[in-house]
């Protein structure tokens, strides 16, 4: 669920859930910098983030994938069923890929590396805070190179919705399934970006997706689009 828009000038509240309390602070020393970001509170476990996330309702949670008693995609999830106007960012590391495809089935905002340079975790909070969609290239790179013999889903039945999108549309989904920005699909399609953002928009609307990252999922899954294509 689209979260209602923030206040003009008002920082972006943040909640940190992760089990490793080093990694919070180091999150909050990065973080605390920045004037229009405010850390509410930090949790650590996701059944904490959930109920942190249910009382506080941050801008954008900031998760963990492996943490105790319910790990970040079960927390996304039930942040997501509960339709609160909060969006998740998941940080994860290569070593547990297995978990990016079930996170963004949950409804997770973004995916970055642990290792992220800070300017750019930074940059994805805002991004995400304004309700778009994050997943770092080289993440959504080597995921859909790891997941090239599952995809698409085969108890999948593409949506009908796929029938109602225009070719340019069609072609616009696939571009952004590729991982490419609206400016980079706006220069090899030859339109403005703003015609991009218009197409986006009403692939979104007629396959009603969150964003983005579903719009990527859904592609690769239905079989519009194929891993290594």
């Amino acid at each position: 669920m689209r979260g209602p828009a923030r206040a003009p000038g008002r920082p972006v509240r943040i909640l940190l859930a992760d089990d490793q309390p080093l990694l919070r602070t180091g999150f909050r020393m990065v973080l605390g910098t920045e004037d229009d970001l405010d850390i509410v509170a930090e949790a650590g476990d996701g059944q904490e983030a959930v109920e942190l996330s249910r009382r506080l309702l941050p801008d954008v949670v900031l998760m963990d994938i492996r943490m105790p008693r319910m790990d970040g995609v079960a927390a996304t999830r039930a942040i997501v069923d509960a339709r609160l106007p909060v969006r998740v960012l998941i940080l994860t590391t290569f070593d547990l890929d297995e978990y990016v495809v079930g996170a963004l089935r949950a409804g997770a905002s973004g995916f970055l590396a642990k290792d992220v340079p800070a300017d750019d975790l930074v940059t994805a909070i805002r991004t995400v805070a304004a309700g778009e969609a994050v997943v770092a290239p080289r993440i959504l790179k080597r995921l859909l190179d790891r997941f090239a013999t599952v995809l698409p889903d085969p108890a999948a039945s593409p949506p009908k919705a796929l029938g109602t999108l225009t070719e340019r549309e069609r072609e616009v989904l696939v571009q952004v399934a590729r991982g490419l920005s609206n400016a980079e699909i706006a220069a090899a399609l030859s339109v403005s970006e703003t015609t991009i953002k218009t197409h986006v928009g009403h692939v979104l609307t007629k396959l009603r997706l969150r964003d983005r990252v579903q719009a990527v999922v859904l592609a690769y899954e239905s079989g519009l689009v194929r891993p290594k294509a």
